[in-house]
């Protein structure tokens, strides 16, 4: 049961929230959207798998009402970016929710079968020490580049086969 001052904490989070909604520009202004843009577009040349990036100021209203965790945004953002419609099930991608300093990393069955668990918790770690200290294009590049070096390993490309991008590379700003 929640205790009686409950609401104030809710209240306190939805207000934050709402706070962090414009500092997503911020964060990732358009020449590091560029660059991470880039950084995708030269990944996925190199393995068959497809990266999205989605970095939001905070949750929606619907989230923060019912208190849902940033992993069920994250899954929704995941569904939202048609990031598991890729021809070899191998999409990941990589959430970023500004007001909670949290990070989330979804993958695709195809890479999912692949990777333990553990591993993209220690990605994730790894990532936030730079997320706290501010630098958000920093942390992303390091996650896209271990992203890349799983994605080579399990889902390297075949020379003689051009396959489409499937996905658009420009991270998804909310």
């Amino acid at each position: 049961m929640a205790g009686p001052f409950s609401w104030i904490g809710a209240l306190a989070r939805l207000l934050w929230h709402r706070w962090n909604d414009p500092f997503v520009r911020r964060a990732l202004p358009e020449s590091a959207l560029q660059r991470l843009t880039a950084r995708i577009a030269a990944s996925e040349r190199r393995h068959t798998g497809q990266i999205r990036i989605c970095a939001e100021g905070g949750l929606p209203w619907s989230y923060l009402l019912r208190q849902a965790p940033v992993r069920e945004r994250a899954l929704m953002m995941f569904s939202k970016l048609r990031v598991w419609d890729t021809e070899h099930n191998n999409g990941v991608l990589i959430y970023l929710l500004l007001a909670e300093h949290s990070i989330d990393i979804v993958a695709d069955r195809g890479l999912h079968a692949h990777v333990a668990s553990s591993e993209w918790q220690q990605m994730v770690a790894r990532m936030s020490s730079a997320f706290r200290a501010g630098y958000f294009e920093q942390g992303l590049d390091q996650a896209v580049d271990e992203v890349t070096a799983l994605l080579c390993r399990h889902f390297p490309t075949r020379a003689s086969r051009d396959r489409p991008n499937e996905l658009p590379d420009e991270p998804h700003i909310q």
